[in-house]
């Protein structure tokens, strides 16, 4: 099937063809079983961090209603990733319909867009704490959290969803996509020669240009509260700001390597590391986030350790 539809002399593409998954016919099975695993481990470190601070009263505070956002966007960007991929990988054919790709690629898109926003907001709420403790109770109310919460969704939900209605007008002259899953840059690669691309390519600059915006903020964030802080906020800084440091700077590097890989790498490596390259971003962040926080913030451990008790009693 060539995924074409000839409408009115003109040819509409249907859906397209992941071919990235093409490599891994030797080991389907153990990679499907690895997977699935891996899947799991993400739904429940994840959901787990999502209901302690749901059910417990004492961690209804701020940075944590943030990091209870940060974990449901780790379950948002996987769950759009994995069960995908999982049934592709005992599919005779790795098609996925022309509005499924786009919708894919805008999840994909967005997961570390919200990521970044979240944590652009996290830095704010840091830095109130610590150099402005006094304030703090009277800024970060609960309307403010709220309005910062709709912020870091809402924000990029609008710039993506530009991205991928400009994507969704051009005409393509290609349905084979070279990835795991479907990327919106990788579709703008299928444009035919005539169609004009140059929207897209502003578009996706300028998008990229925000969001390595939003790092820059974390990084000079931190990095004013590393120098104004006394030794009794730097104890402070040290217990609720670093888990944000190590989210940060393993998700800018996964995500950077990934966005330049795209761009500018060479297409001469295997496809199996190709594959992994490209997903990185959705195998170490949803992971390592809750582990990080689940072990670093102090009120959130000693809830996990209570429950940990408990169960064994």
């Amino acid at each position: 099937m060539n995924g074409y539809l000839i409408m009115n002399n003109v040819s509409v593409v249907r859906f397209f063809i992941l071919s990235g998954i093409n490599e891994t016919n030797d080991y389907r099975v153990t990679l499907f079983t690895f997977t699935l695993l891996y899947y799991c481990i993400i739904l429940i470190l994840n959901t787990s961090i999502i209901m302690i601070i749901i059910l417990d009263q004492n961690l209804h505070e701020p940075m944590y209603i943030l990091l209870c956002s940060f974990c449901m966007n780790g379950l948002y960007g996987t769950t759009c990733f994995y069960p995908k991929f999982l049934l592709d990988l005992f599919s005779s054919s790795q098609q996925i319909s022309y509005e499924w790709c786009l919708l894919q690629a805008f999840v994909i898109y967005s997961f570390p867009c919200y990521e970044l926003s979240i944590l652009a907001v996290m830095a704010y709420d840091r830095y109130l704490a610590i150099c402005r403790p006094l304030h703090y109770q009277s800024v970060m109310t609960k309307r403010k959290v709220s309005q910062l919460i709709c912020f870091s969704w809402f924000t990029p939900f609008c710039i993506l969803s530009i991205n991928i209605v400009l994507t969704s007008r051009l005409k393509l002259c290609g349905v084979n996509i070279d990835r795991l899953f479907c990327v919106n840059w990788k579709i703008v690669q299928l444009a035919c020669y005539e169609s004009d691309t140059f929207s897209n390519n502003i578009t996706a600059y300028f998008t990229m240009l925000i969001f390595i915006s939003h790092g820059l903020f974390v990084v000079w964030t931190y990095m004013h509260l590393i120098r104004t802080c006394s030794k009794d906020d730097r104890v402070k800084f040290m217990q609720t700001c670093v888990p944000h440091l190590i989210s940060l700077v393993t998700f800018l590097v996964v995500i950077l390597f990934d966005l330049m890989y795209m761009r500018f790498g060479s297409t001469d490596l295997p496809q199996s590391l190709q594959n992994f390259i490209a997903i990185e971003f959705l195998l170490i962040p949803p992971v390592m986030n809750p582990l990080v926080y689940g072990f670093k913030l102090t009120k959130i451990r000693n809830r996990i350790l209570r429950l940990v008790n408990i169960e064994i009693k």
